[in-house]
C-alpha cells in the first residue's frame, strides 16, 4: 500500500502582508482625506435692505401691496384713488371726508368683490404718516448663504418676510462678486403679502 506524501507549504509571510495592508489603508485614508479637505463649507448671513420704494405717481403709497391685498391690478386701485379728496397729512380726513373717500373707492372696487369691511382691514394694515418716520407694516425677511473654495455656491431663504414694494438690495458680507436675483410675490394674505418667493444666484 502506497502512500502520498504532499508538498509542505511555504509558511506565510505575515510580516510583509501587514506592511502591505497598513501602506494600501494609509494611501486610501489619504486619497479620501484630500476631497473632504476641499469641500469644507461655511454658512454666513445674508443681508437684504431697502425694497420699501413706491411709484412717484402713488405719493408714497404701497399700491402695489394694497392692490394685491384686495385681490384687484394695480392699475384699478389707483384708477380708484383718483377719486380720494387728499386729507390733512398729520390728522387725517374728518369722518365726512373719510366716508366720501370710502364711497369713491367702493364704486370702482365693488365689482371686483371688494367689501367696505375688506378695505377697512387692508387699508388699516397699509396706513402709516410718512411725516412721523413711519413705515407700513412690514416683515424683515431672512437669509443664508453657502460659501465653499471661496465662493458663494448656494442660498437658503429662512423666511421670506413681507411688506416688500420693490426689489430689495440682497448681498452676502465679504463676498461683493456674489450677485443675487430675487423673486417677489405678492397675493391676498396680509401675513405673507409682498414676501420674497426666491433667492438665486446670478
Amino acid at each position: 500500500m502506497s502512500t502520498t506524501v504532499r508538498p509542505k507549504r511555504p509558511p506565510l509571510r505575515t510580516a510583509g502582508l501587514a506592511a502591505v495592508a497598513s501602506v494600501a489603508t494609509a494611501a486610501l485614508l489619504a486619497c479620501s482625506a484630500t476631497p473632504a479637505s476641499s469641500a469644507t463649507s461655511k454658512t454666513v448671513t445674508v443681508k437684504i435692505a431697502a425694497g420699501h420704494e413706491t411709484d412717484a405717481q402713488d405719493h408714497g403709497r404701497p399700491v402695489v401691496l394694497i392692490a394685491a391685498a384686495l385681490g384687484v391690478p394695480t392699475e384699478v386701485f389707483r384708477e380708484a384713488f383718483s377719486g380720494v379728496q387728499p386729507a390733512d397729512p398729520d390728522d387725517g380726513p374728518t369722518s365726512e371726508e373719510a366716508q366720501a373717500n370710502k364711497a369713491a373707492l367702493l364704486k370702482v372696487l365693488a365689482p371686483y368683490g371688494v367689501t367696505n369691511e375688506r378695505l377697512d382691514e387692508v387699508s388699516g394694515h397699509y396706513r402709516y404718516v410718512e411725516s412721523h418716520g413711519e413705515l407700513w407694516t412690514h416683515a424683515a425677511a431672512k437669509a443664508k448663504a453657502v460659501v465653499r473654495g471661496g465662493k458663494v455656491v448656494s442660498l437658503k431663504l429662512v423666511d421670506g418676510g413681507a411688506g416688500y414694494s420693490s426689489t430689495p438690495t440682497v448681498t452676502v458680507k465679504g463676498y461683493p462678486n456674489a450677485k443675487v436675483k430675487v423673486k417677489l410675490a405678492y397675493g391676498t394674505d396680509l401675513e405673507t403679502n409682498g414676501r420674497i418667493a426666491s433667492l438665486k444666484l446670478k
